[in-house]
């Protein structure tokens, strides 16, 4: 034990001396480059688009230009944007300044007036500005301030976007209304012919897919790896209520700030982090140096907090105050929260791959909240639901004998109170006739998310899990209330919690930043580079007593759930075309060829006992289409076909999918994930590979030429995430029960 512990100091020690080292690109399709080598274009291709210095905002703003759908939909949104600000200004200083209350409300009563107009009420302009106090002309000054900012930025913004426009239809072929008709990889494959062409980036002749979202990814990737380290966000303790994780779109937007865009942040530019931050030396310098930059970003969000709070209250009301009026559920009804979207997102996932992801799991997550019953709640909900409803019926009584009832002073606000209390309360009364099993429930949300704490297994059924999965999961009236507390409690996080940490994440941009040729410094993390980041837990060995790929990584530069591994098989799903590194294929390989070993051996001892027939089980119970899909798989394997199959049998694509496939109207698919053809690098298609000696067992049934294929690798990836952790599962159990005969001999 002591050996183990010296080798894991060691192992930290040379990490912390030698953290930042540059690499080579994993872009392995042309010859390699060094980094003083530049590409020269010939003179007739040369173009507007050749050399582009800030490679990051050009593919960022390419990547939203066609998730916006177009430069009309993009103007239209911050021409709006601007237009929200000024109207909830202006019609929060007229509501509050130019309004007769007393004569609205009929405390005062004017003279020879029988019925109150709406000239009775609103006050004449000079009159209005006249009663406007000089505190609400600053404030008003400040408001248009920066209200003329936002708009100089949407100006820069759509010139931006207009560029954009050209490039599109210009380099691209493509024209507005082509994107929606689009997928992004389709997009990104034309983007990859340009810079052969036009050579967009210098340093290299060719990017790859991995280049590409390295650029639109870089920052995002840094807090999805921090997140996974727990170097955020921040945890805070509340009386009476617990352990309270923060992260609120103000913190969001100030960390932005503080580590990434900001003038005092650790990167030079979007590409390059300064070179202090590389050296171990200057660790405790520049430590102090951000923990300043935090306390200052707390003192200057401590000023700003009553305007901050009184925009956040105004904001909110005007966007919620109808809707819940209509429908008070509303604020029952749960969405993933901030965390839980860096909790859940893979390594070079773009938003559109990773909100897909998010909706399908939106009905099991919800289902699992709802499946657990608080009696103490459910005996006041029934109760108050009684009293409320009891009330609200009396007065409907009285109205309907004599329509007068209802011109009595708050009759209609009582009645407006009862109903909405009573539709709260109705809420939170759970049907005594639907009966759930959290933990098939959660293991449906696995399937789609991807990615959950190893304790949660077998404890579904327990509150602990459930209230952390309420932080992920949150109810739209706490992500609300979040919200508005946030002006004030993000001085107080920044000051007394995330300074702190500032020795922490010098270290970490030190220690897990590499530079990649004709990309800049990123992520070590987001190479998804099993030898470096990967988990021995997490990989798996074709043969019984083979060991797991070597690793050289330890406690502190391994991820964590899984991350490396699971973003990998991701990455190569949504990206059949790119071509990983020597390890990160060997780790693709190595683990299909365990399912093919595990479906060659069959449910023999019982499907539990089987990681991919266990996993086949649990995707098949997602829906009517997952089942259909295995519906022909779980009548049992041929173990000497799938034998021969290791061995190098014949692979045709065409053995499964049908040559000719009904044709469809595509549209509106520029949201859809990977390719529309499928990808032919995933479990499922390795499973269904073949010539038609594997028909009858493993083959997909009729009924997959009529579904789409992004629906097969939506079923490829929940089958493959469930099966490499059925098999992290049995690598921990195996390494437990070696280690108990160790400890007894």
């Amino acid at each position: 034990m002591l050996t183990a512990e010296t080798q894991f100091t060691d192992k930290m020690t040379t990490t912390l001396e030698h953290g930042y080292q540059p690499i080579q690109s994993y872009d392995i399709e042309g010859p390699e480059e060094t980094p003083h080598e530049i590409h020269v274009v010939p003179e007739g291709s040369k173009s507007r688009w050749n050399h582009i210095v800030d490679l990051d905002s050009f593919f960022t703003r390419m990547y939203q230009y066609h998730q916006k759908n177009g430069i009309v939909c993009i103007a239209l949104n911050e021409i709006f944007l601007l237009g929200q600000f000024a109207f909830i200004v202006m019609l929060s200083t007229y509501m509050w300044h130019c309004v007769d209350y007393p004569v609205l409300f009929k405390n005062k009563i004017l003279p020879n007036k029988t019925k109150v107009e709406l000239s009775d009420v609103f006050l004449p302009l000079d009159e209005c500005t006249n009663e406007i106090s000089s505190f609400a002309w600053f404030v008003i000054s400040l408001a248009f301030i920066f209200w003329c900012i936002m708009t100089l930025r949407t100006l820069l913004r759509l010139g931006h976007y207009w560029e954009m426009k050209h490039f599109y239809s210009a380099a691209l072929k493509i024209t507005d209304d082509e994107l929606q008709n689009l997928t992004w990889h389709q997009v990104q494959q034309k983007v990859r012919e340009v810079q052969k062409e036009q050579q967009m980036c210098i340093h290299k002749s060719d990017l790859s897919e991995l280049d590409i979202y390295h650029r639109i990814l870089r920052f995002k990737n840094y807090k999805i790896a921090m997140v996974n380290k727990s170097l955020l966000p921040v945890k805070l303790q509340v009386p009476f209520v617990g352990e309270v994780i923060f992260m609120t779109q103000g913190l969001k937007f100030n960390l932005d700030i503080l580590l990434f865009s900001g003038p005092w942040a650790p990167f030079e530019n979007n590409w390059h982090l300064k070179e202090d931050y590389k050296k171990v030396a200057k660790r405790k310098d520049l430590a102090e140096a951000l923990s300043r930059s935090i306390l200052y970003a707390g003192i200057i969000n401590l000023i700003l907090c009553p305007a901050i709070l009184l925009w956040q209250i105004l904001h909110t009301f005007f966007s919620y105050a109808e809707v819940i009026k209509r429908n008070p559920s509303l604020l029952g009804m749960r969405s993933w929260s901030f965390y839980g979207r860096l909790y859940f997102r893979h390594f070079n996932e773009l938003d559109h791959e990773l909100h897909a992801r998010l909706t399908r799991a939106y009905r099991p997550a919800a289902k699992y909240m709802d499946s657990f019953i608080s009696p103490l709640g459910t005996i006041i909900a029934q109760n108050l639901a009684f009293v409320v409803g009891s009330i609200g019926a009396v007065i409907l009584a009285l109205s309907a004998y004599d329509q007068d009832v209802l011109l009595v002073d708050h009759v209609l606000t009582i009645l407006s109170i009862c109903g909405l209390v009573y539709a709260t309360c109705r809420s939170m009364i759970p049907d005594q006739n639907m009966v759930w099993c959290p933990e098939a429930l959660l293991t449906k949300v696995l399937a789609h998310v991807h990615y959950q704490p190893d304790y949660w297994r077998g404890q579904a059924h327990t509150h602990n899990v459930r209230q952390e999965f309420a932080q992920l999961f949150q109810l739209r009236a706490v992500s609300l209330l979040e919200e508005l507390l946030s002006p004030i409690l993000t001085p107080y996080v920044l000051c007394f919690h995330l300074r702190h940490k500032a020795l922490d994440i010098v270290d970490f941009f030190r220690n897990f930043t590499v530079e990649v040729v004709g990309v800049g410094d990123v992520c070590s993390f987001a190479q998804m580079d099993v030898r470096k980041h990967g988990n021995a837990t997490w990989q798996t060995s074709v043969h019984s007593g083979d060991e797991p790929l070597p690793s050289d990584a330890n406690q502190y530069t391994q991820a964590e759930d899984g991350k490396t591994e699971l973003s990998l098989v991701h990455f190569t799903l949504t990206n059949p075309m790119w071509q990983p590194p020597a390890d990160a294929d060997k780790f693709v390989q190595t683990f299909k060829q365990q399912a093919l070993k595990d479906a060659a051996a069959g449910p023999v001892a019982g499907q539990m006992n089987n990681p991919l027939f266990a996993s086949i089980n649990s995707v098949s119970s997602l829906g009517t289409g997952y089942s259909t899909i295995f519906s022909s798989i779980r009548v049992g394997p041929q173990a000497q076909l799938f034998r021969s199959e290791m061995m190098g049998g014949p692979t045709s694509m065409s053995s499964y999918v049908s040559a000719e496939k009904p044709s469809k109207l595509r549209g509106c698919i520029n949201r859809s994930e990977g390719p529309l053809e499928g990808s032919d690098r995933g479990l499922l298609f390795s499973l269904t590979q073949g010539n038609t000696s594997l028909g009858n067992s493993m083959m997909i049934p009729e009924s997959r030429t009529d579904m789409q294929n992004s629906d097969f690798a939506t079923t490829d990836m929940c089958l493959t995430t469930l099966c490499l952790r059925e098999m992290h599962q049995r690598q921990i159990a195996s390494r437990s029960s070696r280690l108990s005969v160790l400890v007894q001999k």
